[in-house]
């Protein structure tokens, strides 16, 4: 039997820690303990794990104690409240917010693309956001045979982006609007329910969002090219679960599209969808739950001969949060990589 590791699941009972819990369970990560951490307010609730019952804790300045890995996704302030504790306490921490990403001195790793980095970091690695997540997985294979120049992006993101909460809220409103009624907003400025919206993340003097601006600054970190020309428009659409995104890339020189299809066919963590007969291609209906990145409608740009278009659908908790950190996790121990490479970060 292989080592066994102590994990800790900080932000247990969001939507992202259900489903950390139901990976670590189905991939049988090698577990030997498991601490459930969340706030005070969800402290005493119980949630399951390989049959039994385990209690959520509070999280205190103990909780890290004889703790290998931890898993979090509380939101970018808890974790930097954590980090320096838990990497004191001999943990490395797996990070699914924006506190870290943009660290230099902070690994921001999809291990289909980087795992190369992991092997600096000091005691605490970044999980990317969601939709470059996604768009990496399935361009980096076309990258890899063909640099990519420039990237233009439009996402149609899910309300599980927002959280548990943010999903009920649609359900809800949905409700309402068929009754007649006026739909109630909490987890968002504006009804999503039969609506859209550009993304609601904060706005920069260039009109563009922070969820662009990840989609730019990130991809060119995991990429390891700062020159790397990104554009990116992100919209809120209603659908529960599973983001979308329409993927325009442009090349040195052509890249057939039989080629792309074949790459796209063969890559790790991606599925190819296409049936052109009966204009069936990914849909987050059908990516959800699962997690490979569902990639199709491959297909040249009518007005650039270097480019080509693709379309995919991806499910944001599981492959754009959860499963990403899992993956991680699973690397570090593969490649023995537990120990940072430094005892400190700088």
């Amino acid at each position: 039997m292989g080592q066994s590791y102590r994990v800790a699941i900080l932000g247990a009972t969001g939507a992202v820690g259900a489903e950390l819990l139901e990976l670590l369970e189905s991939r049988d990560f090698p577990v030997s303990d498991l601490k459930l951490l969340a706030s005070e307010r969800s402290a005493g609730s119980m949630l399951p794990f390989r049959g039994e019952k385990l209690t959520v804790e509070a999280v205190t300045a103990k909780s890290f104690r004889d703790v290998d890995i931890v898993l979090a996704s509380a939101g970018a302030s808890i974790s930097r409240a954590w980090v320096e504790t838990a990497i004191a306490s001999g943990a490395v921490m797996i990070d699914n917010s924006s506190a870290f990403r943009m660290d230099e001195n902070v690994p921001l790793i999809v291990p289909e693309v980087n795992p190369q980095a992991a092997a600096t970091h000091r005691g605490v690695i970044a999980n990317p956001n969601c939709t470059t997540i996604l768009m990496s997985v399935a361009i980096y294979p076309l990258h890899q045979v063909q640099p990519i120049q420039r990237i233009v992006a439009a996402t149609y993101q899910s309300a599980s982006g927002a959280g548990a909460r943010a999903m009920e809220e649609v359900k809800t409103q949905a409700q309402a609007i068929l009754n007649g009624e006026e739909p109630k907003t909490e987890s968002f400025p504006y009804p999503l329910a039969f609506n859209l919206f550009p993304h609601n993340s904060k706005l920069n003097e260039q009109g563009y969002c922070e969820e662009e601006m990840k989609m730019v600054n990130e991809t060119r970190k995991i990429f390891g090219d700062d020159s790397l020309r990104i554009t990116a428009t992100c919209v809120r659409v209603p659908v529960l679960r599973a983001h979308s995104e329409a993927i325009n890339l442009e090349f040195e020189s052509p890249f057939s599209v039989s080629q792309a299809r074949e790459i796209i066919s063969q890559a790790p963590g991606v599925k190819l969808v296409e049936d052109w007969q009966a204009n069936y291609f990914p849909m987050p209906i059908e990516a959800s739950g699962k997690d490979e990145v569902l990639v199709g409608r491959i297909r040249q740009d009518l007005s650039n001969p270097n480019g080509l278009e693709l379309w995919l659908c991806g499910d944001q908790i599981r492959k754009g949060a959860a499963l990403n950190a899992i993956q991680i996790a699973e690397l570090l121990i593969e490649r023995n990589l537990l120990k940072p490479a430094l005892a400190t970060r700088s």
